[in-house]
This record gives structure tokens, C-alpha cells and sequence, in this order.
């Protein structure tokens, strides 16, 4: 049986997360338990009332996997002797390809405003493969899609459901990208001169639009490799921009580390509100977040291989007509919703038309008549 493939992703995402998560309570035990019994979370605030701090995200739970406990060939291969910086630099961005379970993990830490009180945490949980989109010396492309299999009440198991998920690009000393400016604007902007061997990592949305952009270098240890980015500015994630209208950009950095068995990214931001003339104007709060990619064994991903060997040739056109967007115009103001269809459903709906040939000139000249609906071009 085909999967299902979900286009209300909103809704989709809604059902998948971390339904194992302790309370939060008051006052605390000798052996950090709440007075009631209930465990508390590192970074979780001890004294705030256990309704208040109950972690948000999803309430399933997913099948059992195989967590994989060996050092992955791509992990060996990165640990060869005799290689350039650069092709160990490629080794570790193509070692985040493959099957993993991944954990997400976000928290308010610090507060700055006058009778601050924190946002509830963030939990969620996926089942994912990351496939090699394309990969040469100065590019490398990899595309994310969630296999997300669930149990009904009765533990028996439910059909699969299968999400397009983000797109990372990384470019070897690129030496401009796009940013993000607040109000839905982006503009181009140089890499700083002085940079050398960097990687520009550009996160893309579900529906391949720019999530954010930043220059980093790796760099590789005996037993792990990490890349670290410059501050970036980016539009708040469907996380925050579902139940926060406080605030109107995150600012800040990104650590991806590469182990023996997965990789793990750090993000360190800023919630900032701008002033009329898209200036930061206050900041409300330091949030932490944690993604975990562990590997696994033994999943049935057929349902995603399915959909994306069904869908690459629209997602490639959508990939090109980005390319040549990034690639003409320095300015551009970017909306999730037009004539109230948001973009990824819009075009999640074309990716799945059956019998379209996406390498005809009209077809692509349709997908941009669409986008023109979404992104314009400030003169």
C-alpha cells in the first residue's frame, strides 16, 4: 500500500512528538525530584508551576528502532589519514546522509524583559532519511524526508506517513548569500573578506524557500568534526510563528558535530522584535535548541524512497528556479500565504500531479507564474 503522503503538513507535524516528557513542578528533592514525585529537566526552570513548563510538540510515539552502536563507513571514510582539509570538510557534510532517529529539543534559558515569564519548552521526534541530492567539490546537496511510523491505540501499527522535510545546500567559499532582513525581505550580502576554506550552509523549507543562510568553517579532531556558523538572522520556525506573535526574528548561530554513530546540531538564538525601520529594537529571550540525529537499522523507508523518486523532477525544477532567483535579483520579499494557500501546500499539490514533464519549458514557466504569487522583487 502507497503511503500516505501528507499535504496539510501543519497538521501532519502536529501529530508527530515526544509524548515521554516529566512535569515540571516547584520544589525540589535532594534527588531532584518535585515534591509530588515528578522529574525535572536540565535548563528546565525548577520554580515555575508544572502546567506552566509542560514541554510542547506532539503527543505519539513511534515504532521501536535499531539504534545503530558501530562507527558508520561514512564515519571511517572521514577518519582516513592523507586528506585535504577540504575533502575531509566534504567527508563530514556528506557523513549527515542516511537513515536516523532525531530528537528536537528547544528551551527558553534566559529571560530579558521586565516580568519575564518563560515560553513552555519545545519537544518533538522524527524518523528520517537524509539522501545525497548532488554532490561535486564546491556543492553539496542533501534533502531531508520524515518516515514517520506510529502505533494506534492498540499498539497495532499505522500506515506510514511520508514528509518532504528541509533541505540543507553547502557551498565551498561562496562568496555572497542571501540573508534574511525581517518584514520577509532578504537581500544579498558579501561573505566577510577575510574568510577562507568556509562553507555556506543554506537551510531551505519543506517547500525549498530560504530558511537561512551562514558562513562557517569546520574543523576535525581526532574523534569528532564540527562546523560552527557566524550570527545569522532567520525567520521565526512554524514552532514559534503557530503560537508567538511577540516577536519577529530569531538571531543567531548554529554548531552541526559529526560522531561515530550520527551528528547532533546546536542552535544558540535571539528572540528579537524589530522597530519600525526593521532595526532590533528589544530582545525577549535566549533560547537553546538540541537536534540529535542517531542511526538506525532495519527501518522500512521504501515509502519515502518511493515519493521522492516520484517527486525529484518537480523538486529539481523548484531547486533550479531558486537558483536563477538567488542568481538575479539581490532584493526579494518572500510570503508563506497567498490568496490564502500557504507556499508548501501549493506546491507539495504540484509535486504530485501525475503525468506532468517538468523538463517541459511550459510546465517550468508555470511554476513560475505560481511562485510569482509568493516572491516579489522590490525595485
Amino acid at each position: 500500500m502507497r503511503a500516505a503522503f501528507v499535504v496539510a503538513l501543519g497538521a501532519a507535524l502536529a501529530l508527530v512528538g515526544s509524548a515521554g516528557v516529566s512535569g515540571y513542578g516547584p520544589a525540589q528533592t535532594e534527588d531532584n525530584e518535585t515534591e509530588d514525585g515528578e522529574r525535572q529537566y536540565t535548563y528546565s526552570w525548577q520554580y515555575a508551576a508544572a502546567s506552566d513548563m509542560a514541554p510542547r510538540g506532539g503527543t505519539t510515539r513511534g515504532t521501536d528502532v535499531v539504534l545503530v552502536t558501530q562507527p558508520s563507513p561514512a564515519w571511517l571514510r572521514l577518519q582516513e589519514p592523507g586528506l585535504s582539509k577540504k575533502e575531509r570538510d566534504r567527508r563530514a557534510i556528506l557523513s549527515m546522509a542516511g537513515p536516523y532517529r532525531t530528537s528536537f529539543d528547544f528551551i527558553e534559558t534566559v529571560g530579558f524583559t521586565e516580568g519575564y515569564t518563560p515560553s513552555n519548552p519545545y519537544q518533538s521526534w522524527g524518523t528520517e532519511y537524509v539522501y545525497v541530492v548532488s554532490q561535486g567539490p564546491d556543492l553539496i546537496q542533501l534533502q531531508h524526508i520524515l518516515v514517520m511510523e506510529m502505533q494506534d491505540e492498540d499498539g497495532s501499527p499505522m500506515e506510514p506517513i511520508v514528509v518532504k522535510h528541509w533541505r540543507q545546500d553547502w557551498m565551498f567559499e561562496a562568496p555572497t548569500m542571501h540573508t534574511f532582513k525581517g518584514n520577509r525581505e532578504w537581500e544579498k550580502q558579501a561573505v566577510k573578506a577575510d574568510r577562507r576554506e568556509h562553507w555556506v550552509q543554506a537551510v531551505y523549507q519543506v517547500d525549498d524557500s530560504p530558511r537561512y543562510m551562514a558562513a562557517g568553517e569546520w574543523r576535525h579532531t581526532a574523534n569528532f568534526s564540527s562546523w560552527e556558523s557566524d550570527e545569522t538572522w532567520r525567520p521565526l520556525p512554524r514552532r514559534e510563528f503557530s503560537v508567538r506573535q511577540d516577536y519577529d526574528v530569531l538571531v543567531g548561530t548554529n554548531h552541526h558535530t559529526i560522531t561515530p554513530t550520527g551528528w547532533v546540531q546546536e542552535e544558540h538564538n535571539l528572540k528579537v522584535v524589530l522597530n519600525g525601520r526593521g532595526e532590533a529594537a528589544e530582545v525577549l529571550a535566549r533560547e537553546n535548541g538540541l537536534a540529535r540525529y542517531e542511526r538506525i537499522a532495519d527501518f522500512n523507508w521504501q515509502p519515502g524512497d518511493d515519493y521522492w523518486e516520484r517527486t525529484k523532477p518537480f523538486w529539481a525544477t523548484v531547486r533550479a528556479y531558486w537558483s536563477e532567483t538567488f542568481a538575479s535579483h539581490d532584493n526579494m520579499v518572500i510570503a508563506k500565504r497567498a490568496d490564502g494557500v500557504n507556499m508548501f501546500m501549493t506546491l507539495f499539490q504540484m509535486a504530485e500531479q501525475p503525468g506532468i514533464d517538468w523538463a517541459d519549458e511550459s510546465e517550468q514557466k508555470n511554476l513560475e507564474e505560481v511562485m510569482a504569487r509568493y516572491v516579489e522583487f522590490p525595485r
